[in-house]
């Protein structure tokens, strides 16, 4: 086990975590083979949150809070949003049963998920939806998917999940210094129903010999890479830029701001497929431009 662990407290279904993509991406890509990195799938929606009085209202509001979301990260948002996430509880077990078939799968699982909501406007908070919008991945075996989501295995990795999540570090509860940052989202913990608190999302821990390092919020990469440069010396200031081709076949899809930061040359390269959102378009790889959600017949 490498001595160094980045523990990334997340949701697929949350809209800082989208806009965080294309700097996580960089780092993990930066930091492959050098660490472990372990996702945290944190509940944003819960089974036990109060049900909205007004349906129509509550979208239409919740539309609004990832625009202006957007208007900080940059990421898509969809063209129209059907609804309000019910739950990430099928979301998060599709994409803990998807780390069982490799990292590799695991990442574009949860891109799929987190796309359902965020290009598609369709959130994956049903079983079938999550299962969907993962059809098709390369490497994924769906029946083996479906059948480890429904595991009691996954449903206790995923409650595990969602208790670390509520055990947040001191140095991000309110008050504390780490929290507080120039970021429009600072990462202070959030307070639960229950008076306790959860990490905000997302929030990286890096934890290595001698000590951990906390980034709570939506930050730029050389936050990040100041952070787990703590315990791996030499790690790049900025992600590697590589072509857009060689992107494109690596991560599958691309945003304008991961397009910005993690490619350079000429864009766009051959055969890409571009789909249209309220903040711009999400770039398709051809090969994945065959299975992804975005390019199925709508009913």
């Amino acid at each position: 086990m490498p001595p160094v662990e980045v523990v990334e407290y997340t949701d697929p279904l949350c809209p800082w975590a989208w806009g965080s993509e294309p700097v996580f991406r960089g780092l993990r890509a930066a930091l492959a083979g050098r660490i472990r990195w372990r996702r945290v799938y944190c509940i944003l929606f819960d089974h036990d949150d109060d049900p909205a009085p007004d349906p129509v209202a509550e979208t239409a509001w919740y539309a609004r809070y990832v625009e202006g979301i957007a208007a900080h990260t940059g990421a898509p948002r969809a063209l129209r949003l059907s609804r309000v996430a019910a739950s990430s509880w099928p979301s998060s077990l599709v994409a803990k049963a998807a780390e069982l078939q490799g990292p590799e799968v695991a990442d574009r699982v949860l891109r799929r998920l987190r796309e359902s909501v965020f290009v598609l406007g369709e959130p994956a908070d049903t079983l079938g939806a999550a299962l969907d919008a993962a059809a098709g991945v390369p490497g994924l075996d769906p029946r083996r998917l479906a059948a480890d989501a429904a595991s009691a295995a996954v449903l206790d990795g995923v409650r595990a999940d969602h208790a670390e999540a509520r055990r947040p570090v001191p140095e991000v509860l309110p008050g504390a210094p780490a929290a507080a940052s120039g970021s429009p989202h600072p990462g202070t913990a959030k307070e639960t129903p229950d008076g306790g608190h959860r990490y905000a999302l997302p929030t990286l821990v890096v934890c290595g010999p001698g000590g951990r390092r906390v980034v709570p919020g939506w930050r730029p990469y050389d936050v990040y890479a100041a952070a787990v440069g703590a315990f791996c010396p030499g790690l790049p200031t900025a992600p590697q830029a590589l072509s857009g081709v060689v992107a494109l076949a690596l991560h599958r899809t691309l945003t304008d701001p991961e397009r910005a930061l993690l490619t350079r040359g000429v864009w766009p390269p051959p055969d890409v497929v571009r789909v249209e959102t309220a903040g711009g378009p999400l770039w398709l790889a051809p090969e994945e431009a065959g299975t992804h959600p975005a390019t199925r017949p709508r009913p």
